[in-house]
């Protein structure tokens, strides 16, 4: 007779015994990244190598697509119906994955080669994505088996390869193909958990919009001996300008770019959230962001602004000179509570009002939308009760991921909830050298996962 605490013992063996690490190994070595020239081969070899001889041995009809957008990379996707009545679950991933960076790595790790180290499996895409798809596919296969090749639901299958360009195509995709991938909830993995020890559920992700701050003074630099002191410095009125729009402890000052306030759902969802799992990476500071709220308020419920980057002259070869113009490249992070269309108004506004009239707001826009479902949809905590069952333990609900990813494309085409259950943490590295998958997470998610696939064959779901 099958049961729940078989299939979980399933997912738990395959995990405990090397199966799940080995095929880590595989999916890691295929350097699947999506910013090098030439890869394109690889990113195939992940879909039609890779993913799709496992899915169609799990009985999924694979097909795997060009991009909507030439020059960017193919998306599979996977269908398995067994019964229109029951509910339907769309799975997403992404396969591709940021640079190498193959010099970066420490002595004794490298991007392309799964390598074990206290606890820890370091190789590019361990977290970033493909160890966390990689491992609700596998709990998937253990709740095929532990029911004789039956789920008891229908599962399709998104995995796109152009993530890490932004889902360039992903959109375009999704609406043309809306009919056939229709859902009644994504349940998918991405991005961190609050902490390594807490298993979370996010309903959506955060949003980013980008500008430009740009001071042009003159066409070209000028003798900082004949000219110092006489002449403006861009730097320093940019600096000044920069000032305005936050305080020295992080306070946003240009109010048109946050949310009116945090709504009390967020803050009911909130409350007592820890936030943390660094690991030395950063710290988080006390008193620095918006006056009055608690940590995981700040990065899960607020809208943050950050200069990504700055300059003003030649930093890696100095000259005596005043610059001609400095620059800044800013991010404003935000959430569904705010209109990222009224950003640019609200920042060049800003500007004017405290006199810095000639700095230019320049190539304004919206890079990833924000997405969230409400924390207290019926999938969401039916999904929290599933996982608290496997785990037993507290599962934490956060309104969205501190991060990006492609929900709204999912909540605008298809209709359907979000619920993210990531697998990762905030110190994992990922985007840079030494990416790691802590494994304890790991073997939790393949628990909480063949828990929902096992709960979702049975009644009572939403």
């Amino acid at each position: 007779m099958p049961t729940r605490e078989a299939a979980l013992s399933r997912a738990a063996s395959f995990f405990d015994d090397g199966g799940f690490k080995s095929l880590l190994s595989d999916l890691v070595a295929i350097p699947s990244t999506a910013q090098e020239e030439g890869r394109e081969a690889d990113l195939d070899r992940y879909l039609n190598g890779a993913i799709r001889p496992w899915l169609e041995r799990l009985g999924f009809a694979v097909q795997v697509r060009p991009n909507p957008r030439e020059g960017f990379g193919p998306i599979l996707t996977g269908i398995r119906i067994e019964d229109a009545s029951r509910p339907t679950v769309l799975l997403y991933g992404h396969g591709d994955t940021v640079r190498g960076l193959d010099d970066q790595w420490r002595a004794g790790l490298e991007p392309w080669k799964l390598i074990e180290e206290d606890g820890r499996w370091y190789g590019r895409g361990t977290a970033d994505n493909k160890g966390q798809h990689a491992l609700n596919i596998a709990a998937l296969e253990a709740v095929i088996a532990e029911r004789g090749g039956k789920l008891g639901f229908n599962v399709k299958v998104v995995l796109e390869m152009a993530e890490e360009r932004g889902s360039t195509g992903l959109r375009e995709f999704i609406a043309a193909n809306a009919e056939e991938l229709k859902a009644d909830v994504l349940i998918a993995s991405d991005g961190p958990r609050v902490e390594p020890e807490i298993p979370t559920i996010a309903t959506g992700t955060r949003g980013t919009f980008h500008f430009d701050l740009v001071l042009k003074l003159r066409p070209g630099g000028v003798h900082s001996g004949h000219w110092g002191g006489l002449t403006r410095d861009p730097a320093i009125l940019l600096a000044h300008a920069l000032s305005t729009m936050m305080d020295r402890n992080g306070k946003v000052l240009v109010r048109g770019i946050l949310p009116p306030s945090l709504s009390n759902s967020v803050r009911s969802v909130l409350d007592g959230c820890p936030v943390g799992g660094g690991d030395g990476a950063a710290t988080i500071d006390e008193g620095w962001g918006e006056p009055g709220l608690s940590s995981a308020e700040k990065i899960y419920g607020w809208n943050s602004l950050i200069v990504l980057a700055m300059i003003s002259g030649r930093p890696e070869n100095p000259v005596n000179a005043v610059a001609p113009e400095a620059r800044a490249h800013m991010q404003v992070r935000y959430t569904v509570d705010s209109d990222p269309a009224t950003f640019a108004k609200a920042v060049r506004d800003h500007l004017d009002a405290h006199g810095f009239q000639d700095i230019a707001v320049e190539k304004a826009g919206l890079r990833m939308p924000a997405s969230r479902t409400d924390p207290d949809h019926p999938w969401v905590r039916w999904a929290q009760a599933s996982m608290q069952k496997s785990l037993g333990k507290k599962v934490q609900i956060i309104p969205n991921s501190s991060g990006g990813l492609p929900g709204d494309v999912f909540v605008d085409h298809l209709r359907v909830p979000l619920v993210w259950v990531p697998h990762s943490y905030n110190g994992c590295k990922q985007h840079g050298p030494d990416e790691h998958y802590l494994i304890a997470p790991a073997r939790e998610g393949i628990l909480g996962f063949a828990g929902m696939w096992w709960d979702l064959g049975e009644p009572g779901t939403p």
